[in-house]
């Protein structure tokens, strides 16, 4: 009789524990963010951002950065799987390899929130972006508005990034027209492996000996690959001569903008999408219904998204940074 009991006690008192976690998780979310690579500049924003977002939620935040190596994350991915979080939030390096990861976490119970680029062929919860196409198309709308007509460079991303074909849909819709009419001559194009500056760089030298330094501009999709492309133009002493696209809206390149070497930057406000991000994360946790705007397939299924809207900063609106604190006045413009 007293083992019966005991043997009750027991079991009572782990069908208590076990359910903790679950009520835990509508009170304190524990949240997992996979990141791709903490070394670039607008990762480390996001994820400040995200997490003051999320504790004041209630949330707790456990970040892995996969410092651009897809075995990396996918090990992450399946730590923070194994730590049983509630949610998790990815941006991916790879978006073609994570669909066995995604699985299984899907298979623990766990939310999967796909955080910029889009997770192919996986059935993740949802995706938070900016629209990317129309990202692209604002790139190439303010370079044909300095250089309408001449020799253009298309720049691309990461080749295992899905953001890289989005941005150069955009950027043909723009542009396109113009090639078939004959104003525009695209001289050459290629993707940038993990959106390296380096490469860019290279890739730029190349085609500038390729076509005797004729390029009149540079769709680069990104400010990293623009600040590849940039130094490249500056050894034939073509800098600010043409025109040079980006997006992110880095400090180096809000400051090239302002020196007139780089004719855009996009800028996505990173603290909208990251806080947004967060409060999505928190209401899939708690079984609540997000206010997504769309869905976009992922070659699996038709996906729930949330697409936020981006802003063209150039110089003649290079203040709004400024305005919105996302820069100082002294970080953009120097002690004056």
């Amino acid at each position: 009789m007293r083992l019966t009991i005991l043997m009750a006690g027991a079991i009572a008192a782990l069908t208590s524990a076990t359910a903790l976690p679950a009520q835990a998780s509508s009170t304190a979310p524990v949240i997992g963010f996979s990141i791709d690579d903490l070394r670039v500049e607008r990762w480390t924003r996001d994820r400040d951002y995200f997490v003051a977002a999320a504790e004041k939620m209630g949330a707790t935040v456990n970040v892995q950065s996969a410092d651009a190596n897809e075995e990396k994350q996918v090990r992450q991915i399946e730590n923070l799987i194994a730590k049983k979080v509630d949610a998790i939030v990815i941006v991916p390096f790879n978006s073609k390899v994570l669909t066995t990861t995604v699985a299984e976490a899907k298979k623990s119970g766990i939310k999967v929130i796909s955080y910029d680029r889009l997770i192919l062929n996986a059935d993740i919860d949802a995706y938070i972006s900016f629209d990317n196409v129309r990202v692209g198309q604002m790139q190439a709308e303010a370079v044909v508005k300095t250089v309408p007509k001449g020799n253009y460079f298309l720049l691309g991303g990461a080749p295992t990034d899905n953001n890289a074909k989005l941005l150069r849909a955009g950027q043909l819709k723009v542009i396109q027209p113009l090639v078939d009419k004959g104003d525009i001559k695209i001289v050459g194009e290629q993707w940038v492996p993990e959106w390296s500056p380096t490469n860019a760089m290279s890739i730029i030298e190349n085609a500038l000996t390729a076509n005797q330094n004729k390029i009149d501009a540079v769709i680069a999709s990104n400010d990293g690959t623009a600040g590849g492309a940039i130094p490249a133009l500056a050894a034939q002493h073509l800098a600010g001569k043409g025109a040079v696209s980006g997006q992110d809206c880095e400090l180096a390149a809000v400051k090239r903008v302002v020196d007139g070497t780089q004719t855009v930057t996009v800028y996505k406000p990173l603290k909208l999408i990251a806080s947004e991000a967060a409060k999505l994360a928190v209401e899939l946790v708690k079984g609540e219904k997000p206010a997504f705007n769309t869905k976009l397939n992922n070659d699996l299924k038709e996906v729930d998204t949330v697409l936020l809207t981006p802003t063209n900063i150039t110089k003649d609106n290079v203040n709004l940074v400024v305005e919105d604190g996302f820069f100082t006045k002294e970080q953009v413009f120097g002690k004056q």
